[in-house]
């Protein structure tokens, strides 16, 4: 389980060197074309000699990829390998943490997300984030859906609202049912959007995070573990979620399961040992014929 706290500090490794390993890792060199994936289109988001450190700790090493629009793409690894870290440079989550140092380049469309002139609140209204234990408010689930629309000023309510004929009673009714339709919950709870969301299902409560990201309709979701806290019903219908939300927004998952990579995702990029990026392709090409003997030993479970 990954959580805020730094990656393992281990020795690391450059394009074209070999690294200290974990026990049961194969020393190997790391090849450049080995994570130079390519797709039609522009890309959604690029990432380019990305660096993160928590203090003297060194979490990601000089990560390149980039992440095609309207797909899934799984970041798998080991624990402490810096998927999660990874995750959250994406929305520059990791500037809630003091210790943290980013270097390199993430941009969103072609612009730079990190340059002092981002505002991170529409930042992260773009670039949604679900996180992997359900984390509803204690407010209803009608609430829970509104309040980042609320807060952004997509939607005005109550007295002085009504008084100046601004209220949008009626587009929070429709964004409400239309993000709890696209989470798969709408059928569940359409008759109790008032009760509090603590009371749902471990299951709905996920899926209800999923709808308030999308309430603020976001470009991109990322999602850290989502159905790892849940039984296997809940999970199959997390994935199956997950496989819709890719027909209209790019969706990033980080997930130590491999089976649910292999199942959900486009393409899948592997993180190693000292959160080294080794290998990034087409799921199959990952699961089914990879080009790294580490990468094929942790999938078949030799190590990890």
């Amino acid at each position: 389980m990954e959580t805020g706290e730094p990656d393992e500090d281990v020795p690391g490794i450059g394009t074209g060197s070999t690294t200290a390993t974990t026990d049961g890792e194969t020393e190997e060199e790391v090849r450049e074309e080995w994570t130079r994936y390519e797709f039609d289109g522009e890309p959604k988001i690029s990432v380019e000699d990305l660096d993160v450190y928590y203090g003297d700790d060194h979490a990601i090493q000089s990560v390149s990829m980039e992440i095609p629009e309207k797909s899934v793409t799984a970041l798998i690894g080991p624990s402490g390998c810096g998927k999660s870290t990874f995750l959250r440079c994406l929305n520059r989550m990791n500037d809630r943490i003091k210790s943290a140092r980013i270097d390199g380049s993430v941009k969103l469309d072609g612009q730079e997300i990190y340059q002092d002139s981002v505002d991170l609140v529409e930042l992260r209204k773009r670039v949604g984030m679900v996180f992997q234990s359900p984390n509803p408010f204690p407010k209803s689930i009608r609430d829970n859906i509104a309040y980042g629309p609320r807060k952004h000023g997509d939607i005005e309510k109550g007295l002085l609202a009504r008084l100046l004929g601004r209220s949008d009673e009626e587009k929070e009714r429709e964004l409400v049912e239309r993000s709890l339709r696209q989470a798969a919950l709408w059928d569940e709870v359409e008759d109790r959007l008032d009760d509090n969301a603590l009371g749902l299902s471990g299951g709905q409560q996920q899926r209800l995070c999923i709808a308030r990201a999308l309430a603020t309709d976001p470009d991109v979701i990322l999602m850290d573990e989502p159905a790892s806290a849940l039984d296997p019903i809940a999970t199959s219908k997390i994935e199956d979620l997950i496989d819709e939300l890719s027909k209209e927004y790019t969706v990033v998952v980080v997930t130590h399961n491999m089976q649910q990579a292999a199942r959900i995702s486009d393409q899948t990029a592997v993180f190693l040992t000292g959160g080294v990026l080794v290998e990034y392709d087409d799921t199959d090409a990952i699961f089914e014929n990879p080009e790294s003997q580490r990468v094929e030993d942790y999938i078949s479970g030799k190590f990890g």
